[in-house]
């Protein structure tokens, strides 16, 4: 048979083979000049039928008893050709471990000394497949999974929404790492065996927590505090329905008694049911409640539980389409929930499912703790259920009457193409027919004009000053498609009914610019059991050019946000004023307005299609904390554009601070997936497994600040000038700064310019124009060419070198503009 892979054992007595056809031998080696003839041993471990080629093996020596023999591949090639496994074998016990991305290499971890009587003792093996890294504990009966501290594959199942919270409490991250920890009681305990560096980080001042919802239904949370993310609990909703997947798990199992498959690692793409796809997530940090809404229209309330336990989940359903007749839903049916208690692990656990009629995806959700409330939109409306008395408040329409695509659904293949080439010939009438009437010429009133223009062009001084030239916005159709979606949904202690009296509020943004605003009436604490939430239309707003409004948020009588629920009370903001009129900030996709409450004036506003030629996709009210100091914050509004761009406004003045370029405008997926924080960092997939980490403000940067010392192959001491740690420049997250191994700065090189230094990347700040965020940054920092010369170079070499870092030093130091 073919020969695949070699590999000695480690008292050069006897070296072990694997070849093409899923069998390995084991040489005994005697001596140079005698040929071995024939095998001491040779198995196909998984025989008698055909089997794929095993391409490495390991043989590693053990003081207690049998030795290790690791291997990839040689799976049965008729039933199980396509796994992708590592098999460990030790004496009569072996284990299948199972992947679910191809094998690229593994290797063992072992004391660098060796044992008496040279036994390897090898203490992890490290295996390395296409999606992730996976270390397994040998020393531990049963093998189990080493968790890893990073490079945990964020794309388990593809990432279908984000959501970021900042400052938790400690009370909920440390129930939160409880839960996680009793998921996985098979994990080891051991260290992991991967080490090396320093990390010369400090521990970060605050907690903060990344959800991400899943296509396969799961929120994983993640600790977003430092640099590298790392997982801390998986929280699943699938077993809430009814779905196809226990049939096969159950007919898998009695299959599988041979080979003994053990699924390894957390990579898995495969999603049982779309339907089951998250879609948008709420947490209030301060209750440890939480909000999970999926594609075909569940709403989950969830509660945190330290202790397993077994209910019934209660199911109310909320018609949006309040009996309006003429619409049929054409999608996707709705998840079919489960009858009869069900079982729940510590952790968060479903109270209530509410139930969106049609069953299309949501697309907005907010929670407020206090009022026990949460409110979710569709494309079709939104509604207000109360999840204390578990009875829905309020049930809006938002669909336009010829609003027939909505009613298709995300999963349908049936588009209305008649609708759209109706639409395309009505959009060129109205624009041939607006053209004609600006062309008209026969009026006296035209004439005059031009006659202006012309006298204009011909008798202008130059240095007047223009007003900048602003873009035509072309209004939307009120029948454009889609056009009832609901983007945006906020709660808000406000003034709505008069000046004089201020109430909890509920608004709601569409897709075609129309915002409407409920008073709603709360009972207190006391009397939550006893009176039920009412809701009465407020106000309702139709924005010009009918853009779609993105965000929603009032700002109080000093123009600072309104704080989330609990803060003011557990003293961690400071309460809002109610004294000055409060002002309220619409962000639609082409411009920011602010108007004032009760009366719905408009007070300032800033035109960002008409001025930058972009539209906008995400917004945000951060706060920045000056470099100095951190009792001087500023409130601002962050957006990002359809062109990857990022704009800083003032608020509620609305005023252009700085403008970055951040992301690509071809990176489509990237806009899409952007969440700020709230105290002004941001996350974007740079690709389906990476997230991309980015700060707007001076002062909370996380950057990664480590040290790995190289043992050189010669003494360098001449070139210890050009290795010295440079001075701490502005620089975008992902870069890195060589470090000295004594970590100290020399002064001849701290005036030095970046030019000088060809090693080291230190960009400038983000605005420069020489800015390097307009391209994807390389955070592998890969090692030069020209490095590897100088720690390999010789003596003439190095003298060189040394002569010409002298002549350097002797020039003019250059000026690094900031």
């Amino acid at each position: 048979q073919q020969l695949e892979s070699l590999a000695w054992e480690q008292s050069g007595k006897s070296i072990v083979s694997s070849h093409s056809d899923g069998g390995y031998m084991v040489w005994a080696v005697s001596g140079a000049s005698q040929r071995i003839q024939q095998p001491v041993m040779s198995t196909i471990p998984y025989g008698p039928f055909p089997c794929k080629a095993i391409s490495k093996i390991l043989w590693r020596t053990c003081e207690s008893g049998n030795p290790f023999i690791i291997f990839n591949g040689g799976m049965p090639r008729a039933s199980y050709g396509d796994r992708h496994c590592v098999s460990v074998l030790q004496g009569q016990t072996l284990a299948t471990l199972d992947f679910t991305s191809r094998v690229i290499d593994f290797f063992t971890v072992q004391s660098t000394e060796a044992a008496e009587g040279g036994f390897e003792n090898p203490r992890a093996l490290v295996v390395l497949v296409e999606e992730e890294l996976v270390a397994i504990d040998l020393q531990t009966p049963g093998w189990p999974t080493i968790p890893a501290p990073y490079l945990a594959p964020l794309h388990s199942s593809a990432i279908t929404c984000s959501c970021h919270i900042s400052n938790v409490p400690l009370k909920l991250w440390e129930r939160i790492i409880s839960a996680g920890e009793q998921q996985s009681p098979r994990l080891s305990s051991a260290a992991w065996p991967i080490d090396g560096g320093k990390n010369l980080a400090q521990e970060p001042t605050q907690r903060g927590l990344l959800l991400t919802g899943h296509e396969d239904g799961t929120v994983r949370f993640w600790d977003a505090s430092g640099v590298s993310l790392k997982p801390l609990y998986k929280l699943g909703t699938a077993s809430i329905f009814q779905t196809d997947c226990e049939h096969d798990s159950l007919n898998q199992a009695g299959e599988e008694e041979w080979p003994p498959f053990r699924k390894v690692g957390c990579f898995d793409p495969y999603s049982d049911d779309p339907r089951l796809g998250v879609q948008k997530i709420a947490l209030c940090k301060y209750t440890a409640k939480m909000v999970v809404a999926g594609t075909a229209g569940q709403v989950l309330v969830m509660e945190l539980s330290d202790e397993k336990s077994e209910h019934v989940v209660s199911v109310a359903t909320v018609d949006l389409l309040q009996d309006r007749e003429g619409f049929t839903w054409k999608g996707h049916d709705r998840l079919a929930p489960r009858n009869g208690p069900l079982p729940f692990a510590p952790g968060f656990q479903p109270s209530v499912l509410v139930q969106c009629v049609p069953p299309a995806a949501v697309t907005a959700v907010t929670l407020h703790s206090e009022w026990n409330l949460v409110a979710f939109g569709t494309s079709h409306g939104f509604g207000l259920f109360d999840y204390y008395r578990r009875n829905p408040v309020l049930a809006r329409c938002t669909l336009h009457p010829n609003d027939s695509l909505a009613m298709e659904g995300p999963l349908s293949r049936v588009k209305s193409l008649k609708k759209s080439l109706r639409q395309s010939f009505r959009r060129i009438r109205k624009s041939r027919v607006s053209g004609k009437k600006r062309l008209n010429a026969s009026s006296p009133s035209s004439k005059v004009q031009e006659a202006n223009a012309q006298l204009a062009e011909q008798a202008g001084p130059p240095e007047v000053e223009m007003t900048p030239v602003q873009r035509r916005i072309e209004p939307r159709s009120a029948d454009d498609s889609l056009s009832g979606v609901v983007r945006c949904l906020y709660f808000a202690d406000t003034f709505l009914r008069d000046a004089a009296h201020h109430g909890p509020t509920m608004w709601a943004g569409t897709n075609s610019g129309s915002v409407f605003a409920y008073a709603l009436e709360v009972p207190s604490q006391e009397k939550f059991s006893e009176r039920a939430v009412e809701a009465v239309l407020g106000k309702e707003i139709q924005l010009m050019h009918r853009a779609p409004v993105v965000a929603i948020a009032v700002l109080d009588g000093r123009g600072n946000p309104l704080p989330e629920p609990y803060e003011v009370s557990r003293d961690l903001a400071k309460a809002p004023d109610m004294q000055g009129s409060h002002s309220m900030l619409i962000s639609s996709e082409e411009q920011f307005k602010v108007f004032t409450l009760p009366k719905v004036s408009a007070k300032t506003k800033f035109k960002l299609t008409a001025h930058e030629g972009c539209r906008v996709r995400k917004v945000a009210l951060v706060s920045l904390a000056s470099a100095g100091s951190e009792e001087r914050l500023e409130n601002c509004l962050a957006c990002l554009t359809n062109l990857g761009d990022i704009h800083i406004f003032t608020v509620p003045g609305l005023r252009p601070q700085v403008h970055y370029g951040c992301i690509r405008k071809e990176d489509i997926s990237g806009i899409a997936s952007c969440v700020f924080t709230k105290h002004g960092q941001g996350f974007y997939l740079i690709s389906p497994s990476e997230f991309e980490r980015f700060s707007l403000s001076a002062r909370n940067v996380t950057e990664p600040l480590c040290r790995l010392e190289v043992a050189r192959l010669q003494d360098t001491s001449c070139l210890s000038n050009s290795s010295t740690a440079m001075p701490k420049l502005p620089q975008a997250n992902g870069t890195h700064v060589p470090c000295s191994p004594e970590g100290q700065r020399s002064p001849a090189n701290s005036d030095r310019s970046p030019e000088e230094h060809p090693a080291a990347f230190s960009p400038g700040p983000i605005d420069s124009p020489n800015s390097s965020m307009e391209n994807p940054l390389d955070t592998t920092g890969d090692i030069t060419v020209e490095e590897v010369k100088d720690f390999l170079a010789s003596s003439e070499e190095a003298e060189r070198n040394l002569r010409n870092a002298s002549e350097d030093e002797a020039r003019p130091t250059g000026i690094l503009i900031k």
